[in-house]
C-alpha cells in the first residue's frame, strides 16, 4: 500500500507500453534501456480551483528490482480514475554528454506511447507557450460509433485524385463564415465537404495531425522568434491527434472523438484520408539549443541517431534524426501506424522525408531498410496507401530507387521540375514532358512497379503556390525574418513578365492560361494527381515559398476568393477533375504502350520546340487528343482523323474565357486542323455525332 496515494500500488506488467486498463486499474509500461531511475508522476482530474499543468502532482518511484522487466519499467495502480489523469515521468541515467546521453530527472517527460496529450487548449496562445506536454487517457468513454453502414471508401489508387491540405488553415479564417468555436478545427473539416466534393477530389491529404509544437521557434530568441509552426513538421507524439484541433478549447479526449468524426464524414463523401506524418525527427531540436520533452530525456541514444562521437546526426534539416531502424524505435513507428489504422481508421500515410526511413542506425543508406520492408508487409498496412517523399537534407535522393515491395508510391519531384519547365516555355523539355505524363515509365517500370507509383504534383505546401508560381520569378520569404535565405531558389517559376501584383490585363490573362495548363497536364497524366488546398481559386502567398511559421491569410484558405472565382478559375479546375474521373483512358493500371497512344512528334531531338500533341486511345473508340504549345506565337497543328464512327469535339481551350475553355459537353465541327494560341493547351474528345 503506497503512503503516498489512497490506491494500492501492484508491480504491474510490461506490455502492452503506454497506459492500459487492466482490471480494476491502470497499467503504465514504459521503455529505456540506459535509465538508472523512473518515477511516474500522477495528477488527478482537477476538482475546485483548476491546477496549472504539472502543480501538485503525485510521484512514484519504481524499483528496478520490482518494476523492471528487461529494459521495460512498469506499474499498476488499482481503482485510478479511468479518464483525464494526466502523467510523465521523471527519468535519470547517466549523466556523461559525451556517450550520447541526455537524461535530466528535473523535466517530467511524455510517454512516447500516450495515446492522448494535454498541454495547450488553445492554438496559439502565447501566454502558455512554455507548457509541457503530459500523457493522459480516457477509458470511460462509450466507443465511438462508426454508424451500421459505415464503410472504407476502399477507392483503387489508380483513380485518387489526392487533394493537400491543413485541418486548421482551411476554416481559420473568418472568411469561413463558421461559428468562431470551430474554426481551424476538425469539426471544421465537415463543414466543407461540400466543397471538396464540387471540386471532385475524393482523398485529401492532411499536413501533420500528430500533436505538434507550434511554438518551437520561441523558446528563445532567433530570427524565427515571431512564427507558430503551423504546418506541424513538430512532432511531440506520434499517437495522439493535435488536441489544439478540437473545437473550442476541447482538449485531448474530445480531439480525439472529433478527428474520428471528421474520417467518418470524409468516408460517407467518399473521401479517403492520408495523413502526412512525420517519423524522420521531432520537436526537440540540437543539442546546441536541446528542448526535451520526451526522446531525448528517456534514451537520447536509442531514439536518435548518433555519429562516433555521440553527437546528434542531422539528415532531417531539424537538429536531430529519428532512429527508425532501431528495433525499438521500429515497432514505434508500426505501432502508432497500426494505431491510426484501427482507432482512426485513416486509409495511408505520406511519409515526410522518407529516406530517413532508409537509413542504418548510424545513418547509412540501407539497399533493404528493415523499417520499409515491414510496413509494406505487415497485415494492417499493407492494405494502406503508402506514399514516400523519396528524398532527406542528407542528400539521399531516392525518387524512382525508394525501396518499395510493390506497395510504396513516391512523390515524384522529377515530375513537379520536368513539367514546370516546361509549361514555361524552357527548351528542350518535350521529350522529358511526354515522359511524365505518361507514367515516367522511366523511373517506375522496375520491380513490378505501375504507373500509380508515381504521385504526381506541380504544387505542395512547400514551395510556391500555383499562383505565385505564374507570379514571380523569386521568392520574397523577408516575413520569414532569416533575410531571404530560407526557403528554395530553384523554383522553376515565371512571372509572366512582371514581378508579383498587377493590374495588367494581358499579364494575368496568360497567368490565368499558365495555371490552367498546369493543372490540365496534372490531371491527364498517368499516375495518382494531387494539387494543393488554395489553389483552385489561386490562392497567393505572396511570392513566399517558405510559408511554415505564418497562422495568417498566407496560409488560410480565403473563402471570399473562391466564391469570385466561382464561375471561372473554380469551374475550371473542377471540371477537369471530374473529367479526368470519368474516363479510364487517363487512369491505366499499366504503363502505355503502343496500341495506348500516338505521339504526333517527329522530330523528338529538336531542342527548340516546345509544343507536343499526342493522341490517348480509349478500346471503344473514345479517344483523346491533347496539344501543348509553350512557344510564344501560334503552332497550328493538323488534327488526325477521329475513329470510326466518331468525331472529335472541343472540351478543352485554356486560352478562351470561361465558360468556354471547358465544354462538359463538347463543341462539335473540328476540323483537319486547329491553331493552338500561345501559351495554351486543347483537349478533344472522340464522341459519336
Amino acid at each position: 500500500m503506497s503512503e503516498t496515494i489512497p490506491f494500492k500500488v501492484f508491480p504491474g506488467q510490461a506490455s502492452p507500453l503506454g497506459v492500459s486498463e487492466v482490471d480494476n486499474g491502470i497499467n503504465f509500461a514504459i521503455f529505456s534501456q540506459h535509465a538508472t531511475s523512473i518515477t511516474l508522476c500522477l495528477q488527478l482530474p482537477e476538482r475546485g480551483a483548476p491546477k496549472g499543468l504539472g502543480d501538485g502532482m503525485i510521484e512514484l518511484a519504481l524499483d528496478p528490482h520490482t518494476n523492471k522487466t528487461g529494459d521495460t519499467w512498469h506499474i499498476f495502480i488499482e481503482d485510478l480514475p479511468r479518464s483525464s489523469v494526466l502523467y510523465g515521468y521523471r527519468i535519470d541515467g547517466p549523466q556523461n554528454w559525451n556517450e550520447g546521453h541526455r537524461f535530466d530527472k528535473s523535466i517530467v517527460l511524455l510517454d512516447p506511447y500516450a495515446k492522448l496529450v494535454e498541454g495547450r487548449r488553445v492554438f496559439g496562445d502565447v501566454s502558455h507557450r512554455l507548457s509541457r506536454f503530459l500523457g493522459t487517457y480516457d477509458f470511460a468513454s462509450l466507443p465511438f460509433d462508426w454508424g451500421d453502414d459505415y464503410k472504407l471508401p476502399d477507392i483503387p489508387e489508380k483513380d485518387l485524385v489526392i487533394y493537400e491540405m491543413n485541418v486548421r488553415a482551411l476554416t481559420a479564417d473568418k472568411s469561413s463564415e463558421l461559428d468562431p468555436k470551430i474554426r481551424g478545427s476538425y469539426l471544421g473539416v465537415i463543414e466543407k465537404i461540400a466543397h471538396l466534393v464540387e471540386l471532385g477530389v475524393n482523398a485529401v491529404e492532411l499536413l501533420p495531425v500528430f500533436e505538434f509544437d507550434e511554438f518551437e521557434f520561441q523558446r528563445r530568441p532567433n530570427p524565427r522568434d515571431h512564427m507558430i509552426n503551423t504546418w506541424g513538421y513538430s512532432t511531440t507524439n506520434f499517437f495522439a491527434p493535435m488536441s489544439r484541433y478540437a473545437s473550442d478549447g476541447g482538449g485531448p479526449i474530445n480531439a480525439s472523438w472529433e478527428f474520428k468524426e471528421m474520417v467518418k464524414a470524409l468516408h460517407g463523401a467518399g473521401i479517403e484520408v492520408i495523413l502526412d506524418v512525420v517519423y524522420n525527427h521531432t520537436n526537440e531540436a540540437d543539442d546546441k539549443f536541446p528542448y526535451t520533452t520526451s526522446f531525448r530525456g528517456i534514451d537520447n541514444k536509442v531514439y536518435y541517431m548518433v555519429d562516433l562521437n555521440n553527437n546528434l546526426l542531422n539528415f532531417s534539416g531539424c537538429g536531430n534524426t529519428l532512429n527508425c531502424n532501431h528495433p525499438v524505435v521500429k515497432e514505434l513507428i508500426l505501432d502508432s501506424l497500426r494505431h491510426w489504422v484501427t482507432e482512426y481508421h485513416v486509409d495511408g500515410f505520406r511519409f515526410d522525408l522518407a529516406s530517413v526511413l532508409c537509413r542504418g542506425t548510424d545513418g547509412t543508406p540501407l539497399n533493404a531498410p528493415p523499417i520499409i520492408k515491414e510496413i509494406a508487409k505487415d497485415p494492417i498496412l499493407s492494405r494502406c496507401k503508402l506514399i514516400s517523399e523519396p528524398w532527406d537534407c542528407g542528400g539521399l535522393y531516392l525518387v524512382g530507387q525508394f525501396p518499395n515491395w510493390d506497395r510504396w508510391g513516391e512523390w515524384n519531384g522529377k515530375y513537379r521540375d520536368d513539367l514546370r519547365r516546361y509549361i514555361k516555355g524552357d527548351p528542350g523539355l518535350k521529350g522529358s514532358f511526354a515522359t511524365r505524363v505518361a507514367g515516367s515509365a522511366d523511373l517506375y517500370r522496375v520491380n513490378n512497379r505501375k504507373p500509380y507509383h508515381s504521385i504526381n504534383f506541380v504544387i505542395a505546401h512547400d514551395g510556391f503556390t500555383l499562383y505565385d508560381l505564374v507570379s514571380y520569378n523569386f521568392k520574397h520569404n523577408d516575413a520569414n525574418g532569416e533575410g531571404g535565405n530560407d526557403g528554395s531558389n530553384d523554383n522553376f517559376s515565371w512571372n509572366c513578365g512582371f514581378e508579383g501584383e498587377t493590374d495588367t490585363p494581358n499579364i494575368k490573362a496568360l497567368r490565368s492560361r499558365q495555371m490552367k495548363n498546369f493543372h490540365l497536364a496534372l490531371m491527364i497524366s498517368q499516375g495518382i494527381p494531387m494539387m494543393l488546398m488554395g489553389d483552385e481559386y489561386g490562392h497567393t502567398r505572396y511570392g513566399n515559398n517558405n510559408s511554415y511559421g505564418h497562422d495568417t491569410s498566407i496560409n488560410n484558405f480565403q473563402w471570399g476568393l473562391l466564391n469570385e472565382q466561382r464561375s471561372g478559375h473554380f469551374r475550371f479546375f473542377s471540371e477537369v477533375i471530374k473529367f479526368r474521373r470519368a474516363l479510364d483512358v487517363f487512369r491505366n493500371k499499366s504503363f502505355l504502350g503502343k496500341n495506348d497512344v500516338t505521339w504526333h512528334e517527329d522530330n523528338w531531338d529538336n531542342y527548340e520546340s516546345k509544343f507536343l500533341a499526342f493522341t490517348l486511345h480509349e478500346s471503344n473508340g473514345a479517344d483523346v487528343y491533347l496539344a501543348f504549345n509553350a512557344h510564344e506565337y501560334f503552332v497550328k497543328v493538323p488534327i488526325p482523323p477521329p475513329p470510326s464512327n466518331r468525331q472529335w469535339f472541343r472540351v478543352v481551350d485554356t486560352n478562351l474565357e470561361s465558360p468556354e475553355d471547358f465544354v462538359p459537353d463538347g463543341i462539335p465541327g473540328i476540323g483537319s486542323t486547329y491553331n493552338v494560341a500561345p501559351y495554351s493547351s486543347i483537349l478533344l474528345e472522340a464522341k459519336q455525332a
